[in-house]
């Protein structure tokens, strides 16, 4: 697959992939929280709400290095990338959903509401098109002729 196709082939997998695993590295060492992904752009721009006062926006400040873990059915995505909080009323606003107002009550107008953009670095997927059956196949084409799974992977590096 091309650099470009691989990158269309991320984008597509990840629109049913609302929620990851979000990783950051400060002082305290890495720690994982879930958080809801706002959007995907194309640029690898990602987008996150989330509260001023939480220990993973205090990890952000110190070292910005991240790492997000996606997961459907029959695919995964990793990412890694830097972040920065990110104080923008106007975007906060136009990313504010019910799933935000169930977290940070008092809507993008609440003081500790914040933005959190993710740039990614370098991104990796696998995939097992065909779903669960596909996958069954593939399992047990391995367990019988010894071949490695069958999964489709790809690197994209914006």
């Amino acid at each position: 697959m091309t650099e470009n196709g691989d990158r269309d082939h991320l984008v597509r997998l990840m629109e049913d992939m609302p929620i990851a695993m979000f990783t950051t590295f400060g002082p305290e060492g890495p720690r994982t929280v879930p958080m809801a992904r706002q959007e995907v752009e194309p640029d690898a721009e990602m987008w996150f709400i989330t509260a001023r006062s939480t220990q993973h926006t205090h990890a952000i400040a110190a070292d910005p290095r991240v790492a997000l873990s996606f997961s459907s059915r029959d695919a995964w995505v990793a990412l890694t990338g830097r972040a920065e909080v990110v104080d923008d009323t106007d975007k906060l606003a136009e990313l504010w959903n019910t799933f935000a107002e169930a977290w940070l009550p008092g809507g993008p107008e609440n003081p500790d509401a914040v933005l959190l953009r993710v740039d990614v670095e370098q991104a990796e997927y696998w995939d097992t098109p065909g779903g669960k059956v596909a996958s069954l196949l593939s399992f047990a084409k391995t367990k019988l002729t010894g071949e490695t799974y069958d999964a489709d992977h790809g690197t994209v590096t914006p």
